[in-house]
């Protein structure tokens, strides 16, 4: 088969010899796939917050071999309950991997990198040069965390910090303030660093404008409001964008892309799917100088293929959202730095990190942590107090959006071995959410 590469892989003759030479023997066929599930240990700053962590531990690892006897490896984040099949990428046995380059199929981030990986190592090349021309040799990267109460935020913001992150990353929730969750992280966020609030698309304009506007007054640390109305209120978007200085992103492109920048929703775009269509829609915003972010939720091996695509892409210049800061151990040899805010694109062949195999086989061995009994128990400005299975939702009891509610705080009772702890699981299991007498 003729392997047609883009223009912007410069290759040199002693590269093409080796690949001609290797060309007439074999094509790069795939041989086999392999899918393993793993459970990493999460960082140990999570021994106390295992219900809020649940199900980031599982992560499924693909192993591409070939007839080449080089084997490609990529990895990523997954529902507990929805780890691939292993027959899940058997159809593209006796393919060349090189006919999937660029591909616009629903292959799933690690397999991709998985591809690229090997691709790469047969070609001797970092996979960024299999992407495009390189823009950029460092990118900006953030933490990241599930929902937190304001004081577990404030902990996270300082390690972050402390690790060399300038940026992080939060999903709002209905459970936590995210003006007392704002304030207690301002409070320890070094000059320069930036909040990147995911307010969840679910709030029309009447709800989150006064938020954003509060956010945008009070607490210069919030630097990019990510889906702050829902992604079908266009005209919403429009004057949300109007009214407020904070940038807003776009997570996903509901009408392609291009039609989102003519309409002028938000400032920078988070960009997914396919390998061919997040390299396609990358390109056209760096084309119309709009920003672009990019999401890759896996351990080492999928921030790496982030720092390949994000070195290519001309505007990826806000920063790239990684789960690697969530474990406390991966299947690779070395880990990838933060210095300055910033992460170092690969060099190497493939994705540029190597996998250690037995630490893969042990990962492979470990379980899922299952969370705790525990209880949710919500304090409401007026005094009263709810317990609920979980954490309780103020808005599910006074009817209003995420965020119009002010000054509730919200915990979990985890199992404490008493009777009243006793009682009050069995009462909430029985009826569901009740308000304390």
């Amino acid at each position: 088969m003729t392997v047609n590469l883009t223009d912007a892989v410069v290759v040199s003759d002693k590269q093409i010899a080796s690949f001609t030479h290797r060309e007439s023997t074999m094509k790069l066929t795939i041989t086999d796939v392999e899918v393993i599930p793993i459970y990493p240990r999460l960082a140990r700053r999570y021994e106390k917050r295992q219900v809020d962590l649940f199900g980031i531990d599982a992560r499924t690892v693909f192993k591409v071999h070939t007839d080449a006897g080089l084997t490609g490896y990529g990895d990523q984040r997954v529902r507990p309950w929805g780890q691939p099949q292993p027959d899940c990428a058997k159809n593209l046995i006796g393919k060349s991997a090189f006919e999937l380059l660029n591909n616009r199929l629903n292959l799933g981030s690690a397999l991709n990198c998985a591809l690229y990986d090997v691709m790469g190592k047969f070609l001797e090349l970092p996979v960024h040069r299999l992407l495009g021309h390189q823009v950029r040799k460092h990118v900006a990267v953030a933490a990241w965390t599930r929902p937190a109460s304001p004081e577990q935020f404030r902990e996270e913001v300082h390690r972050a910090a402390a690790q060399g992150y300038m940026t992080f990353k939060m999903h709002s929730c209905e459970y936590h303030d995210v003006f007392e969750q704002t304030r207690l992280a301002s409070e320890v966020a070094p000059p320069g660093f930036r909040l990147h609030w995911d307010f969840n698309h679910n709030r029309n304009l009447a709800t989150v404008l006064p938020i954003i506007k509060e956010l945008e007054r009070d607490y210069p640390v919030v630097a990019y409001v990510e889906d702050p109305i829902i992604k079908e209120d266009l005209n919403g978007w429009r004057e949300l964008r109007r009214k407020t200085d904070i940038p807003l992103v776009m997570h996903g492109t509901p009408l392609g892309g291009m039609q989102e920048v003519i309409l002028g929703l938000a400032d920078m775009f988070m960009v997914g799917g396919s390998i061919g269509e997040t390299m396609a829609t990358g390109m056209a915003l760096g084309a119309a100088n709009v920003p672009v972010i990019l999401q890759f939720e896996g351990g080492t091996l999928g921030k790496a293929m982030a720092m390949h695509i994000a070195a290519v892409l001309p505007t990826h210049t806000a920063h790239s959202i990684n789960l690697d800061d969530q474990y406390e151990e991966d299947i690779t040899t070395a880990r990838i730095p933060v210095v300055d805010g910033c992460s170092p694109v690969p060099d190497q062949p493939g994705l540029g990190y190597q996998v250690d195999e037995e630490a893969l086989e042990r990962l492979a061995t470990q379980q899922l942590t299952q969370p705790p009994r525990h209880v949710g128990v919500l304090h409401m400005p007026s005094g009263h107090t709810y317990y609920g299975k979980s954490y309780v939702a103020p808005g599910s009891l006074v009817g209003r959006q995420e965020g119009a509610v002010r000054g509730f705080r919200s915990e979990l009772w985890e199992d404490d071995g008493s009777a009243e702890f006793q009682r009050v699981y069995e009462r909430v299991q029985r009826q569901g959410t009740f308000r304390a007498e």
